[in-house]
């Protein structure tokens, strides 16, 4: 196989591959370290690859998969990490100046379940520093780049993670979530991210940007690929006090059934009346709900409270929670920070104790309310993001669009929603849209974003660059 055909083989098809060793984790590893050598000076969705510990661990997969099979369905399947995750020994930076020279000692908890499923780690990605500014050029490492358009960002905050799966760098990655950061990459790049339910995976070893909102998930290509890294990802630890004891099912068991007769409701007032989409973006969620009601689902619009009322909550906690955990770095290294970081942390320095609290009390009533309204659906859909990716470069459309979207209205309701590829703008650039479900109901959104994904043709496009 060809390192492209190699670099767009999904997970699940490259799992198959592996444990019938028709292909080597070897083989695997050294063609993604050629493609990355040759297509991420374009990129620089790596902030520090780590392919020689990549070589070694893909040796000694080849040997236990030879001697006794897989351990489990993602042995020797390489991923990246946002440089946010701790890894032992391998530098964690948040791409920022401050923790330029930080190095854990331990692995996050998600890195652990990893790499005790067998899969391969191949390096930290990039990010938005913190997992908070914007594409910043006043850091030591460059800001990542869209593949679909080099021009162009590729969203973040984890951003890395969605340039280097989109280009076929890697399968996999995991990313964090606190206001969108899964899935404005996906949705940027053309890929399937999830942010599950809060408290679903958990977040020990992950440097926090507010402890009340942050998840983290993983970005793919495929549906499947998406559903299998989740499962692994999944389950309490004691680490994490926000880590949820719900049992796991099986996240793909639904895939690959009809979704005839599920009520999917269409949250059309947020890009239609709340924030106004732009034309293309606001038609790709048309096309997506006629697609829907062709596979025989039950699709009719529905409302929730105005976008504002969610993303001004979660904006509040986000603001202050960011603060409080930066206080100290930004009284004494203010200047270490990117201006972009600098600007959106300072705020939260001037939100009052009483506005906060506010803030999760609203959250605790609206999500009693959408349980409520949940009862009459299976998932909901709305648009994710209102416009294509901006120009990298182009400050004030990148401070003008990132706002412009329904995401971080997830956060704050703390239910899982996913960006599901949808189609190409004119521009050339991708759609998407997003799936929403009840708490702990991943599972659902898998299979209904599986069966539109096998009804679609976008699976098959990747940026050309890379092919």
């Amino acid at each position: 196989m060809s390192d492209a055909e190699l670099g767009f083989l999904s997970v699940a098809d490259a799992a198959t591959k592996l444990a019938d060793k028709s292909l080597s984790p070897v083989d695997l590893v050294d063609a993604l370290i050629a493609r990355s050598e040759r297509l991420d000076p374009q990129l620089n969705a790596y902030l520090l690859p780590c392919f020689e510990q990549a070589r070694d661990a893909a040796r000694r997969a080849e040997t236990q998969i030879a001697n006794s099979g897989p351990c489990s369905p993602l042995h020797g399947i390489p991923f990246g990490l946002k440089d946010i995750i701790d890894t032992a020994g391998i530098r964690t930076t948040c791409h920022s100046k401050i923790l330029a020279d930080n190095v854990p000692t331990r692995d996050a908890t998600v890195a652990t379940r990893l790499r005790d499923a067998g899969a391969i780690m191949m390096g930290k990605l990039a990010t938005h520093e913190f997992a908070f500014g914007g594409p910043s050029f006043d850091l030591p490492w460059p800001p990542a780049r869209n593949p679909w358009n080099t021009a162009h960002h590729p969203g973040g905050s984890s951003s890395g993670a969605g340039a280097a799966v989109a280009a076929g760098l890697l399968p996999a990655a995991l990313g964090s979530d606190t206001g969108g950061s899964v899935r404005n990459p996906a949705s940027c790049c053309g890929l399937v991210g999830m942010k599950p339910t809060y408290g679903r995976v958990p977040r020990t070893g992950v440097f926090p940007l507010a402890y009340s909102l942050d998840n983290i998930g993983p970005l793919t290509r495929s549906v499947r690929d998406n559903a299998m890294l989740l499962q692994v990802l999944s389950g309490a630890d004691v680490g994490d006090s926000a880590s949820a004891s719900a049992a796991v099912p099986d996240f793909t068991a639904g895939i690959g059934t009809d979704i005839k007769g599920l009520r999917i409701g269409v949250l059309r007032h947020f890009h239609s009346e709340d924030m106004l989409a732009e034309a293309q973006v606001a038609a790709g969620i048309d096309r997506v709900s006629d697609v829907l009601s062709d596979l025989g689902a039950q699709v009719r619009d529905t409302r929730l409270h105005p976008l504002s009322v969610y993303q001004g909550g979660n904006r509040i906690i986000l603001t202050v929670e960011g603060f409080a955990i930066h206080r100290r770095w930004l009284l004494e290294r203010p200047e270490d920070y990117a201006a972009m970081t600098r600007e959106k942390l300072l705020p939260g320095a001037f939100i009052s104790a009483a506005d906060y609290l506010d803030a999760l009390r609203l959250r605790a009533r609206l999500r009693d309310e959408f349980a409520s309204h949940m009862r009459d659906f299976d998932a909901l859909i709305c648009v994710s993001s209102m416009d294509p990716p901006c120009l990298i470069d182009d400050d004030g459309e990148v401070a003008r669009t990132y706002p412009r979207q329904a995401r971080a209205a997830f956060n704050f309701l703390g239910c899982p929603a996913m960006s599901v590829p949808c189609g190409f703008h004119s521009n050339g650039l991708p759609l998407s849209f997003q799936l929403v479900g009840k708490a702990f109901d991943e599972a659902m959104l898998y299979r209904i974003a599986a069966a539109y994904e096998a009804a679609t043709p976008w699976l098959a496009e990747h940026p050309g660059m890379a092919v």
